[in-house]
């Protein structure tokens, strides 16, 4: 992948030992997804649509904390992540106002709000699977 094939917002490495970015994980957030690349001489990528983000979770682990990390988890729709766990990253806190900046923009550009991700009338969409067992009492 060419360095400018993406506009990237934002940019880091998974930090290990000392917050120090020693590993072969990278994190890219464009205006439109957040992509995962890991690995070094064979190299997996794996892509989220921001609209697709359901919730996310900031964790401060302790030692991450003494070299101001954190670890985002990201829960989302997609069919193979459904949920991402962003590794000690520098600055978490922008980092997860940045997503939810990006987030907002492309729900908007979309006309998805967070309760249009969820199956809330999945179980009772349609009069012919109604079951009315449940209001009776027992006398049939």
């Amino acid at each position: 992948m060419k360095k400018n094939a993406f506009d990237y917002v934002w940019t880091d490495k998974k930090r290990s030992l000392f917050g120090l970015p020693l590993t072969f994980t990278r994190y890219y957030l464009t205006e439109t997804k957040f992509i995962t690349r890991t690995g070094f001489l064979n190299i997996d990528e794996d892509e989220i649509d921001l609209y697709k983000i359901t919730d996310k979770k900031v964790k401060y682990p302790f030692f991450q904390r003494l070299f101001n990390c954190g670890t985002i988890i990201i829960y989302s729709r997609d069919a193979d992540t459904p949920s991402k766990e962003v590794h000690c990253v520098k600055n978490v806190r922008k980092v997860s106002e940045l997503i939810d900046k990006y987030l907002n923009i492309m729900r908007d550009k979309y006309g998805i709000r967070g309760r249009d991700m969820m199956n809330m009338h999945s179980h009772c969409d349609h009069d012919d699977d109604f079951d009315d067992t449940q209001y009776h009492d027992g006398d049939y």
